[in-house]
């Protein structure tokens, strides 16, 4: 269960933040225009690409020695130095939201959905990279929970942000608002660092 909880913060950490994915999410929210298909789209795509990353370690730990899991021991705490270097970078005021009603169809929403997720890299560096590679020494049944656990927090957020887009539209505009939040991720993430130097000094 420890595993669940720590794949959901971690998750939730990763997705909750000023992107483009979140802030078209938002939108279609506000317009009212396909809101369940969009938050699907993306929420199942997360749990996906989560799953592709925790077991596409699980498969290469069977080719790792030592050099190269300290190689990508390394990688990942450059990546979460990085993570939280771009935090600390952010530009709050330059967060746009479009409130134009204009329809559009069933078949651009879709391709421009899939667009937002699967042409971000970030989806990429966040999901399959980095959960991927922090999972990659836990259990096989660990790996379960803690992949679930990041799915949720997925789910969570995407249906959150689409139907409650009303209301959190505004706090996305509020600079306080999101300089609190990441505040409380660049925490987290800077406990993940230290996590990955015990294990870079134990190894």
């Amino acid at each position: 269960m420890s595993y669940l909880i720590l794949g959901f913060i971690t998750g939730l950490s990763l997705i909750l933040a000023i992107g483009a994915q979140n802030i078209f999410v938002i939108e279609q929210g506000l317009k009212k225009q396909h809101v369940f298909l969009v938050c699907l789209i993306c929420s199942i795509s997360d749990l996906l690409l989560i799953f592709v990353g925790i077991f596409l370690f699980e498969y290469f730990k069977f080719f790792f020695d030592d050099l190269v899991e300290l190689i990508f021991n390394i990688l990942l705490l450059i990546f979460l130095v990085y993570f939280i270097f771009s935090k600390l970078k952010i530009k709050y005021d330059e967060v746009q939201i479009d409130f134009d009603k204009n329809k559009i169809s069933l078949k651009n929403i879709i391709f421009k959905t899939l667009g937002f997720t699967y042409l971000n890299p970030h989806v990429y560096s966040d999901t399959v990279f980095f959960l991927g590679n922090f999972s990659k020494n836990f259990l096989t049944v660990q790996k379960y929970y803690f992949g679930f656990g990041a799915a949720i927090a997925s789910f969570l957020f995407f249906f959150t942000l689409g139907y409650l887009s009303k209301l959190l539209s505004k706090y996305l505009q509020n600079t306080a608002i999101w300089k609190i939040i990441n505040f409380f991720i660049i925490i987290f993430m800077s406990i993940l660092v230290f996590y990955v130097l015990m294990d870079i000094y134990y190894f």
